[in-house]
């Protein structure tokens, strides 16, 4: 398990290998580290922020999957997407803490996970703008706003809630057949909450006409997980995963992200060597 900033001169281009722990648990031998860009502004005052090493430890120890974890600041994600560089992780997580010191980072990571196929999930702060990058990207309104980000707004895709969500926990009921439901391992789970600021339900349907499943509900009917379908891992929860338990457990949602980055990691590095081999056999070939 590492953790590095963008300066960090690893390549995500390389995947490299985790040895196997001398208990036998952890990481199988030759597996490929998956690489992780967690989108967010890292604070010690987020908790979420501050489980990630537990987090990144537990799903080592306890499930075999290691992932190199590279933090970008939103201020910095816009330009990682311009560059190529987003798009060359194994996955994309937006992380809570919102308002984020850039929207437009954050939709850029969004927006890059989205149209280049790689895993996303995004929990709380990473759920409105998931849904935010949604609407201006797919379905064409260029005018949806997050109102926190811009308290102006006449008519923000992202309001203010009726009732605090600041640490609350509460059901959410997956629909049946979804990947939310998929991953959860069950219907209904009890999850914790740290927002004040959630979809506006008038909005709701121009998103789903565009694809966009609304797969978790709370017990008021009320939105809270969705994901898109036809993309290989697309999820974004309004609850924060990150505070299931006391970390050295990982919540479902947050192995499930680490599985598809190790699989995209593997298959990235089936295809190097299958490259690697083929012009080898061409070297030979040719002497």
């Amino acid at each position: 398990m590492t953790t590095t900033s963008p300066s960090t001169p690893t390549s995500p281009t390389s995947p490299t290998t985790a040895p196997q722990s001398p208990s036998g648990r952890g990481p199988q031998p030759g597996a490929a580290v998956a690489r992780i860009a967690l989108v967010g502004d890292r604070s010690p005052h987020v908790k979420s922020h501050t489980r990630i090493p537990l987090l990144l430890e537990a799903l080592e120890v306890r499930e075999g999957l290691v992932l190199d974890a590279c933090w970008i600041a939103t201020a910095d994600a816009a330009a990682e997407a311009d560059a190529g560089t987003l798009a060359r992780f194994d996955a994309v997580w937006v992380l809570p803490g919102s308002p984020y010191a850039s929207e437009a980072g954050a939709l850029a990571a969004v927006r890059v996970a989205r149209e280049e196929s790689i895993p996303f999930l995004g929990t709380c702060g990473g759920f409105q703008h998931a849904l935010l990058e949604f609407a201006r990207g797919v379905c064409g309104l260029e005018g949806a706003a997050h109102a926190e980000n811009d308290p102006g707004a006449a008519d923000p895709l992202i309001a203010p809630l009726s009732c605090s969500l600041v640490g609350h926990e509460g059901l959410v009921l997956a629909e049946p057949g979804s990947l939310a439901e998929s991953v959860l391992g069950a219907e209904r789970s009890l999850e914790r909450y740290h927002c004040n600021y959630g979809p506006a339900p008038e909005h709701l349907p121009a998103l789903t006409a565009h694809g966009l499943r609304l797969s978790g509900h709370d017990e008021d009917g009320q939105v809270r997980i969705v994901e898109l379908p036809g993309h290989p891992f697309f999820l974004a929860t309004l609850f924060q995963p990150e505070l299931a338990g006391d970390g050295s457990r990982p919540h479902p949602v947050i192995r499930a992200l680490a599985a598809a980055a190790a699989a995209r990691a593997a298959r990235r590095a089936d295809g190097i060597l299958t490259r690697l081999a083929a012009t080898l056999a061409g070297t030979r070939s040719a002497g």
